[in-house]
């Protein structure tokens, strides 16, 4: 009795804590059962389960992928893994929910059909005692179970034999919603026969998937921003073409390159239009984009950066190189959005340094001091600024959206001042000078906002996108099809593309 009530306890605290789609973050561990020496059920046709599984859990991933989940695989080769370390990789990745992925086998060969197995408290066993929080979840993994099977049957079509509850070690002994489908009877033949045809395990893995979403639904629009601290200011600024993404995603916490932050201050103070206003014979000391060796024309921002010379908003470092692909710094972030806000100033700071590593001699300590003094620039910290860090997507957003919300007395448009001020190529204003041969390595930004301001620190303002592969002509990288951490392209796209 006391054990049971004290699982009750926990699963009222656990529910009412954390509703279902609290659960971390939208992350999914897909099992592969069995694995290497373990082959797991031998199909009447020789099909070994292990095979059968692997694949589905790969198909599995890549659609969960290409909805924004993140997906975390407990085996991505044959190789043979216990339950138990199953079960640590899962509670390691800090998942929403696992899944692991079987095929049947029956000593009745006429047994055959699609059944998900979940841990239920109110059939326990002595022998096999479940984890309190899987004692506590089990409302959830019969949710789960329900939603699966009911998608796997109607995608696959195969007999419903129903939700089962088990004592199967990977669903009793985790600490988040858990279910183990079983796909098909290998013991039967037709259902045999139906596993080896690849479209029929795509189609298992549709219905796994869709079963998840009907458990976990995700945001239609960057699903990659559930619950994350940026989320609002990134989709006011999307609304207003600001930003975008890739593949509906926005990719948040990765680093932003300079060639997507000057992509960004284009789309918001349109460079085509200033050099309209200012002329397009720029001083003969502005040097050409086609100068600079790491800025090929067919680079995605060769134009965007053609025109930022122009302009004056850069000049490049002092190696003679323009670093496109480069993220950008905290510092250098500050200063170029004062520059093509109100063009270069060259006042030195003389007020109250409130940052012990930005003193007044700091190269950018007069962006970054007037930044701070509009209220759209914070620091990490309130007395660290970490003007060498690379800043996220997020932080951009956080930056851009603030500056867009100041009254427009208080942005000072950019268009005759930039190119009044706009300093000579090898002659810059000292802190475009500066910010350009400044190093540009500080490590990369956080992924939350900074603890002086929460989300809308300005250490979370400025953009981070770090680069990738030759980025496509949005600027976005193509590959987003491996784990959280592989897909974080930048994409800050000179055209369909953005921070």
């Amino acid at each position: 009795m006391r054990n049971g009530f004290r699982s009750l306890l926990l699963a009222a605290s656990i529910l009412m804590a954390a509703p279902v789609h609290a659960f971390a973050a939208k992350t999914v561990v897909v099992d592969a059962g069995h694995g290497g020496s373990d082959p797991g059920a031998v199909g009447v046709n020789g099909l070994y389960e292990k095979h059968v599984n692997f694949d589905i859990a790969m198909k599995l991933k890549q659609l969960l992928l290409g909805q924004g989940y993140d997906v975390v695989l407990t085996r991505t080769t044959d190789d043979f893994i216990s339950l138990a370390e199953r079960v640590e990789r899962t509670n390691a990745a800090a998942p929403s929910l696992f899944v692991s992925v079987h095929a049947n086998s029956h000593p009745n060969s006429g047994v055959g059909g699609s059944l998900v197995l979940y841990y239920d408290r109110q059939y326990p066993q002595e022998d096999y005692p479940p984890s309190d929080a899987m004692a506590a979840l089990t409302p959830e993994s019969k949710k789960l179970a329900s939603l699966v099977l009911e998608h796997v049957l109607a995608e696959a079509g195969f007999a419903d034999k129903g939700i089962v509850p088990s004592a199967a070690y990977v669903i009793r002994m985790g600490q988040v919603p858990s279910i183990l489908v079983e796909t098909a009877f290998l013991s039967n033949a037709g259902d045999a026969s139906r596993l080896a045809d690849e479209s029929v395990r795509q189609k298992l893995a549709n219905g796994i998937a869709a079963g998840i979403a009907a458990y976990l639904p995700l945001p239609a629009v960057f699903p990659d921003l559930a619950d994350h601290w940026a989320r609002d200011a990134v989709l006011r600024l999307k609304d207003k073409g600001i930003v975008e993404g890739i593949d509906n995603r926005y990719i948040p916490d990765r680093p932003m390159t300079r060639a997507e932050w000057l992509t960004v201050g284009d789309r918001l103070f349109g460079f085509s239009k200033l050099l309209e206003k200012v002329g397009t014979s720029p001083s003969k000391d502005v040097p050409n984009a086609a100068s600079f060796p790491d800025l090929p024309k067919s680079h995605w921002a060769y134009a965007t950066f053609r025109q930022a010379l122009k302009l004056g908003f850069i000049n490049g470092y002092e190696d003679g190189t323009v670093r496109p692909d480069q993220p950008v710094t905290r510092a250098e972030a500050a200063a170029l959005l004062e520059r093509m806000s109100e063009g270069a100033n060259k006042t030195a700071w003389t007020g109250k340094t409130d940052f012990a590593d930005v003193p007044a001699s700091y190269w950018a300590s007069g962006p970054i001091y007037r930044m701070k003094q509009k209220g759209i620039l914070d620091g990490v910290t309130d007395k660290t600024f970490a003007p060498a860090k690379s800043m996220t997507r997020a932080e951009m957003a956080a930056l851009i959206d603030r500056y867009v919300a100041l009254p427009a007395s208080a942005r000072t448009a950019a268009p005759d001042a930039a190119a009044d001020k706009a300093p000579t190529s090898s002659a810059a204003s000292s802190s475009e000078a500066s910010a350009e041969s400044a190093p540009a390595t500080g490590p990369s930004a956080a992924s939350a906002p900074s603890t002086t301001s929460s989300a809308a620190s300005p250490s979370a303002a400025t953009p981070s996108p770090s680069a990738t592969p030759a980025p496509s002509p949005s600027g976005e990288t193509a590959s987003q099809t491996e784990s959280p951490a592989a897909r974080g392209t930048p994409s800050t796209a000179a055209t369909p593309a953005a921070p």
